[in-house]
């Protein structure tokens, strides 16, 4: 879960930044550069998210569902 949880942040925070961009100094360059870090954040959250049942539809909500399909961790099977 890990891994979804460094996804999700990736996602979030460049979406953040396009956002940021967008409504700020629009420059080309950083939108060439995050576009496609968001887009590939986006894919591998939903990848790694899909074996969870509760959390899949979850990962498919953009910007925020990797954040919420994190939060949707099954329970760890006792030791």
């Amino acid at each position: 879960m890990r891994a979804l949880r460094v996804a999700a942040a990736v996602e979030a925070g460049s979406l953040a930044a396009l956002l940021l961009n967008l409504f700020t100094v629009h420059a080309e360059a950083v939108s060439s550069l995050l576009g496609p870090l968001h887009g590939t954040a986006y894919l591998v959250t939903v990848v790694i998210a899909w074996p969870v049942r509760p959390a899949r539809f979850r990962a498919l909500v953009p910007g925020v569902g990797g954040l919420l399909a994190a939060r949707h961790r099954p329970p760890t099977p006792p030791a």
